[in-house]
């Protein structure tokens, strides 16, 4: 009719007023509102796959075995935690057979049989995740900076303030009113105290409530299991190559690990390597089945890492993310070995560029001289 504005037309607000502001992200909302809009996008299905990042360590494991958790008690569904790539360091190793948590290899799972799938502790364009492409994540939740295409999902729980996803799940389950049995509680808290170091590292005060609550409801003789393991010969092994191999810039300290066991090393290596006196930068990196895994560390979270680290590693494909004080990437590995060393010298480069010791001489840390 004239004069009438069809349904489905937004008009443009008068001159003066103000459009309706935009409702606010998921990361913003209280714990209870979280928990209604998580359980409104479950509703109606029946199985959930919930993926944490590949090669997981225990804050990704931690939280997706919770979230499985929440959605079979609050959604009445049934929920499977999947991962990619290799548990491989004797504490996450420890982690999952000590607290007996019910994981499962993705290659024992068939994607089609689900109708719900979630990725915790990473993000859809990340791709450190075995998440087909054929598939769309219904769920994420992640406490590393937002990526602006993770909001396409029904439910995208990122870029909230959190030094760990475990502290993000541990308020969806106390919203529900869920009591964690002791291996879960013990789970998130090891989560939260491995991601945060003890609550020294990028930590909020909804890290510390979340750690305080565990506290009372985990076991510390299980904490104890996980935290000191029996450790392969070829851990040590490891290590030695790694401090044969480095070589100190100025405030920088770099590692080639050549080629490692478990892809999760390369990270333990340079969290190591951060701790001699008088550096700023810790970067390691190594070759695991043909693709080449770099790890970073900085002293200032204000020097963003994962920024860096996405900047650097854009080039060479793969995938890459992290936050303020730590960063990780991995990229494809092809060709012969005289390219894929040029490669790593180019790569080092930039990452020395970067750090402004470009023009510092490489000294051995067996033969570095402390001040």
């Amino acid at each position: 009719m004239p004069g009438t504005t069809p349904a489905n037309t937004r008009r443009s607000p008068p001159l003066g007023e103000s459009a309706e502001p935009p409702s606010p992200r998921i990361a913003q909302l209280p714990a209870r509102d979280k928990l209604e809009r998580l359980l409104r996008v479950a509703r109606g299905r029946k199985r959930a796959l919930i993926l944490t990042h590949d090669n997981p360590d225990p804050d990704s494991l931690a939280a997706a075995v919770t979230l499985a958790h929440i959605l079979e008690r609050r959604a009445g569904m049934e929920a499977r935690v999947g991962y990619g790539g290799i548990i491989g360091r004797a504490e996450n190793i420890a982690f999952v057979r000590v607290l007996r948590l019910p994981v499962s290899h993705v290659s024992q799972i068939d994607f089609d049989t689900y109708d719900l799938f979630g990725l915790v502790d990473t993000q859809p364009p990340v791709g450190n995740h075995s998440l087909p492409a054929r598939l769309r994540a219904d769920i994420v939740i992640d406490h590393h900076p937002v990526r602006e295409e993770s909001l396409q999902a029904p439910f995208a729980d990122v870029g909230g303030d959190f030094g760990a996803t475990s502290t993000m799940v541990v308020e969806y389950l106390r919203a529900a009113r869920l009591e964690p049995s002791v291996e879960v509680a013990t789970a998130l808290f090891y989560g939260i105290k491995a991601d945060t170091r003890d609550l020294g590292r990028e930590t909020t005060q909804t890290d510390v409530d979340s750690y305080l609550w565990l506290f009372p409801r985990c076991d510390k003789h299980l904490l104890g299991q996980i935290e000191h393991p029996e450790l392969p010969a070829r851990y040590f092994q490891l290590h030695h190559t790694a401090i044969e191999k480095a070589k100190v810039y100025g405030t920088a300290i770099v590692t080639d690990l050549e080629e490692v066991y478990s892809p999760d090393m390369v990270a333990e290596v340079a969290e190591r390597m951060m701790f001699l006196e008088g550096m700023k930068w810790s970067l390691a990196y190594a070759t695991y089945r043909n693709q080449l895994y770099v790890s970073l560390r900085v002293k200032d979270r204000r020097m963003n890492a994962g920024r860096l680290i996405r900047e650097i590693c854009a080039d060479y494909g793969g995938s890459s993310g992290g936050h303020g004080s730590m960063a990780g990437a991995r990229m494809p590995l092809s060709g012969r070995a005289n390219q894929r060393r040029t490669l790593k010298r180019e790569l080092v480069g930039r990452f020395l560029e970067a750090f402004g010791v470009a023009d510092e001489r490489p000294v051995s840390l067996l033969a570095a001289q402390d001040e």
